[in-house]
């Protein structure tokens, strides 16, 4: 399959949306050679941002652990992750009572932030369940399946409550031949089960792309979606999420989406990048 010439592709935007797994590192570590990219970027005067479903930790954690990479380009402003959204929400649809989370305690970071009092699930008894106004699913680390995933399945039975899904990915490498089940796809059982709507965050959904556009736009209103490029690897979230919301997008295949099947993904899925790079380097 013919890949394009990614600097002359980059060339062409003003600002560079970049997704954070896949794209800038993988399992082992960055990505060969990325410090490339960004350097460049930043010689040019380019904007870049990472747009991540990442919800497990802080924009201020993502960025150190770049930078402990030796990716100190990104910085905690330059990132825009899902629990963002989810913290807006939040501090606009819930005044008061306990947000209960599944995730740890790294996670819970965002609705901390909110002012609100925050519980994990495992802490959620008759004491103070009807004290729970929302719930958040954020990681899928930190609390006990079994006993947790079933606590949520009937706190949600017996309370009314907003559920937001502040990563929607469903599964997540955990190696070249190993994936994970992604908080997302923990989500999606449990609405299966429950049968209640819940409030989903992250790419593809266009609320993170809004978000991202906007906090763009305040420091440079005069960038349109056509000034923006969304580089990911993998074509129902990175590149669905940039195409519905009208930007162009590049498919790399250093992470979900390999060179030997990409063409047959993109056939099969109907889900078409604007540009293929083998990798987001220079």
């Amino acid at each position: 399959m013919p890949t394009a010439d990614f600097k002359s592709i980059i060339d062409q935007y003003k600002v560079i949306f970049f997704d954070a797994f896949g794209v800038i590192k993988t399992y082992g570590g960055l990505v060969p050679d990325i410090h490339k990219t960004f350097d460049y970027l930043q010689s040019e005067g380019k904007e870049y941002y990472i747009v991540t479903n990442d919800a497990s930790r802080s924009p201020m954690q993502l960025s150190a652990s770049f930078n402990s990479l030796g990716l100190e380009s990104i910085t905690p402003d330059r990132i825009i992750s899902s629990g963002m959204l989810a913290k807006e929400y939040l501090d606009l649809k819930v005044n008061d009572g306990i947000v209960a989370y599944l995730g740890t305690s790294n996670s819970a970071h965002y609705i901390d932030n909110s002012g609100l009092h925050t519980l994990p699930v495992s802490a959620i008894d008759e004491s103070n369940i009807d004290q729970v106004n929302a719930l958040v699913f954020l990681d899928d680390e930190g609390f006990d399946w079994f006993r947790d995933l079933n606590k949520t399945v009937n706190l949600l039975r017996y309370r009314n409550i907003p559920t937001i899904v502040a990563n929607t990915d469903y599964a997540y490498p955990l190696n070249m031949h190993d994936v994970s089940i992604a908080i997302g796809g923990i989500a999606s059982m449990i609405h299966q089960i429950v049968g209640k709507r819940f409030i989903n965050f992250g790419k593809p959904d266009s609320l993170m792309f809004t978000f991202a556009y906007d906090l763009v736009r305040n420091s440079q209103p005069d960038i349109t979606k056509k000034d923006i490029l969304m580089i990911g690897d993998t074509l129902q979230t990175d590149i669905l999420g940039g195409n519905k919301f009208g930007l162009d997008t590049m498919l790399v295949l250093t992470g979900n989406t390999l060179p030997i099947d990409a063409q047959t993904r993109i056939n099969s899925s109907g889900i078409v990048p604007t540009f293929i790079c083998e990798k987001a380097v220079l």
